[in-house]
């Protein structure tokens, strides 16, 4: 059996701007590829929803590797003692890999990568997952950013690699049997949901940019509407790129000005994706440790009452009932919806914004290992930002405001199709004659509110002031 190389595959589901994969199929010898679902200890394992969506975008990479002359392998177990099996079995002589960068996937990939080069393979490490490395990018003090803003403006001044063009291929193979687990049965609204893998990825970039894109300022905070691009998932799997999306927006402006601001204004949400990341690489893991220690001293509260009225969409504060509904029907939530769950749980609920993250973590189809927590520190007030505890949204002004007509909430309460739209964000206000012709009854039908917004708020200011 001639030696080979292997493609350790993990975040970075793909043939497209693979730079691990251009790397293999430059050598003149067979590729095999590998995606291990890891089980070593201290690696964070996949949240549920998660799992759906790899088994059914490695499913469709199989094929497009298989045309490629790609044999793609799937093993369950720890990947320090799974990745010199499989070297062994296929001969290898190279191991490529696209690079990951929690501290603790850091720490496992040096120690394994050095285990091999004793061993006498080669062994390659390459940035697939970013715009730029998070040691390419530095403050004029040399110290890592901590703020957004000025990280953004810092990026925009940045060269970008341009994406991995024409990549070599071999002899096309057949395609093996992947050992995939059948989908749970609750998965059903995830599969029935969502198209998943790159074509898919390449598609709904496409879509996006020739029938949304241009609407997207004004648009994208109204979870009634499809106005995002929904590239989230595709992006935490890596079955498109950000250098794919970063160069496919600057074409989009250079060849129509006029879409300049609505393309920056995409872009920057790429961008917090990589400043996440950014926090990731530089600090303590972010998905336990608050970035603002003094976070870590507060007494959360702990009430399994609340959080399981909150998990299920059951806390009687609508727009939030409403996420939360879509969250477990589909892995997926609005954005300007998951900042008011998450900020109902933190601030008027007190409960640790850990809490919260492991929730999504488990139910999101596209939680990573640094927009999730980020993202659940920035709404906590506990992470990196210039305006902490004190933002506290209101869920009823903020449905009024993006969801008027209540749309979005009637969708995923259906409790409440019958609410006029005056009190579809706020029923336990309505008088009874209101709530008597909308068929609700408050507290059987659906509940009452699990706490009161006023003075949960005041009792949040109170102790993250501290």
């Amino acid at each position: 059996m001639a030696s080979s190389t292997l493609v350790w595959l993990r975040n970075d589901l793909r043939i497209a701007d693979n730079p691990a994969l251009a790397a293999a199929l430059k050598h003149d010898a067979p590729v095999h590829a590998v995606y291990v679902l890891e089980t070593d200890r201290g690696l964070r394992p996949l949240g549920g929803a998660a799992k759906v969506w790899l088994h059914e975008s490695l499913a469709a990479l199989n094929g497009a590797l298989a045309e490629r002359g790609v044999r793609l392998s799937y093993r369950e177990g720890e990947s320090r003692t799974v990745l010199p099996e499989i070297v062994r079995e296929t001969r290898a002589e190279r191991v490529y890999w696209n690079r990951r960068y929690d501290p603790a996937g850091r720490s496992h990939d040096a120690a394994l990568k050095s285990a091999l080069k004793s061993d006498g393979l080669a062994v390659e490490s390459f940035n697939g997952s970013l715009l730029i490395e998070p040691w390419d990018i530095a403050t004029k003090q040399g110290t890592p950013y901590g703020v957004f803003t000025p990280f953004w403006k810092a990026l925009k001044d940045k060269p970008i690699p341009e994406p991995i063009g024409r990549i070599e291929k071999h002899a096309a193979i057949a395609a093996p049997a992947l050992d995939l687990d059948a989908p749970p049965f609750w998965a059903d609204g995830i599969v029935q949901r969502w198209a998943i893998g790159e074509k898919a990825a390449k598609t709904v970039l496409a879509d996006f940019l020739d029938d949304l894109l241009a609407d997207y300022p004004t648009d994208r905070d109204l979870p009634r509407k499809r106005a995002t691009s929904e590239m989230s998932p595709h992006l935490r799997f890596g079955e498109i790129g950000p250098r794919q999306i970063w160069f496919a927006v600057r074409h989009l402006i250079d060849s129509k000005p006029s879409m300049a601001s609505a393309g920056e204004k995409f872009l920057s949400e790429v961008a917090w994706r990589e400043f996440s990341y950014h926090l990731l690489y530089h600090r303590d893991d972010i998905a336990s440790h608050s970035m603002q220690e003094r976070f870590d001293e507060i007494e959360w509260r702990a009430d399994a009452k609340a959080l399981h009225a909150w998990q299920k969409g059951q806390t009687g504060i609508p727009i939030v009932d409403a996420g939360m509904r879509q969250l477990w029907q589909t892995g997926w939530m609005h954005n300007r919806v998951r900042m008011l769950t998450a900020s109902l749980l933190t601030k008027n609920l007190l409960i640790d914004w850990r809490t919260g993250e492991n929730w999504f973590w488990d139910t999101l189809v596209d939680a990573d290992p640094a927009n999730n927590p980020a993202s659940w520190q920035w709404v906590a007030g506990s992470g990196a930002d210039a305006a902490p505890y004190f933002r506290i949204f209101n869920p009823v002004t903020q449905g009024e405001k993006f969801d008027p007509g209540g749309d979005y909430v009637r969708e995923w309460v259906p409790e409440l199709k019958g609410m006029p739209d005056k009190w579809v964000h706020k029923p336990w206000l309505a008088d009874a004659a209101t709530l008597d012709k909308a068929g609700l009854k408050l507290g059987v039908t659906y509940p009452e509110p699990i706490v009161d917004l006023k003075s949960s708020r005041e009792r949040a200011l109170d102790t993250l002031k501290r």
